[in-house]
């Protein structure tokens, strides 16, 4: 028997352990809500809580452990950023069910609950997803997907917002199958998408259709403004997955985020050359229509990012 035939939920083992890792770097408020809100699940089984320290002093939260709930802490011993918070998550977690939450976003009370019970219903998914809400300033939007999974195929084809770093539950046999997450990334840019990637080869993400995850969307990230930057992280996804060229729509978008940020740090020559490319593979792809304006001087990236944010967006 592979690790992929092995049941995720062990049997006669209804709600097991799972450890849930929240990385941090220094934002205690927001932390604490993270933290609370998994402490407060109402899932049966045990919740092991492991707050990641990004290369900062741990500070332990003031916040009361309910019975069959541990709250632990560890220092990021892998590269600093995001990746190496979640990867020494997993190295210190004492079960095999994982998840995990940006220390920005929280969950619903029913979330671990809903994602082990259908996780259990279905042996063959790698990984277990959840609708979103969108919370910020002037914005509070939904997003739940109407199918009950998402294959490497979907994937490929757009990024799919709604599987967020925040929403993912996995049994430890998924995460030895398709490693760590990548650590190289130029500037950690992309680094979920390149993570879910190689999830949906090893088998499908199977959806609990409702909103079970709360996202902090505050109009901006660590990655507003960093145009070389996502041009480099961009053509290292692409040059890491080769398998992305099966989808000409998917490429596009693609090609289309890397002449938005081309145009967007004024190398307008290779944004040209970069639209080119994205109106052979697909004319329509809309990231066109936002990159013209850009090179044209008619508006700043940093203005249609927000233009687009407003609307519970990216570009």
């Amino acid at each position: 028997m592979t690790d992929h035939d092995r049941p995720a939920v062990p049997a006669g083992e209804a709600y097991p352990p799972v450890t849930v890792v929240v990385a941090t770097r220094d934002r205690p408020g927001l932390l604490e809500r993270a933290v609370r809100a998994v402490l407060e699940q109402d899932y049966p089984g045990p919740i092991e809580c492991l707050v990641v320290y990004d290369h900062t002093d741990i500070r332990p939260l003031d916040l009361p452990v309910p019975a069959g709930r541990a709250l632990r802490y560890a220092g990021n011993r892998h590269s600093p950023g995001l990746a190496g918070g979640r990867n020494t998550g997993a190295d210190e977690a004492a079960h095999d069910l994982l998840a995990f939450c940006d220390d920005d976003d929280h969950w619903l009370p029913g979330k671990l609950r809903r994602q082990v019970e259908l996780l259990a219903a279905r042996p063959d998914a790698a990984a277990v997803s959840c609708g979103i809400r969108l919370e910020g300033p002037g914005i509070v939007k939904e997003r739940c997907l109407d199918v009950t999974e998402v294959t490497l195929s979907d994937f490929l084809r757009d990024r799919i917002m709604e599987v967020h770093s925040s929403t993912i539950l996995l049994p430890r046999s998924t995460w030895d199958a398709v490693g760590p997450v990548d650590e190289d990334l130029p500037g950690g840019y992309g680094e979920d998408y390149d993570w879910l990637l190689r999830i949906a080869a090893h088998g499908p993400v199977a959806i609990v259709p409702e909103v079970l995850v709360v996202v902090d969307w505050h109009g901006g990230s660590f990655f507003f403004g960093r145009w070389a930057m996502i041009v480099e992280a961009t053509r290292y996804l692409l040059d890491k997955h080769p398998e992305l060229a099966r989808s000409r729509a998917g490429l596009a978008r693609l090609h289309g985020q890397i002449a938005f940020a081309l145009a967007s740090g004024r190398r307008r020559r290779e944004a040209v050359r970069e639209l080119g490319r994205v109106l052979g593979l697909n004319p329509l792809e809309k990231r066109v229509l936002v990159t013209v304006p850009v090179l044209l001087g008619l508006l700043s990236g940093k203005r249609v990012l927000r233009l687009a944010q407003r609307t519970g967006r990216g570009v």
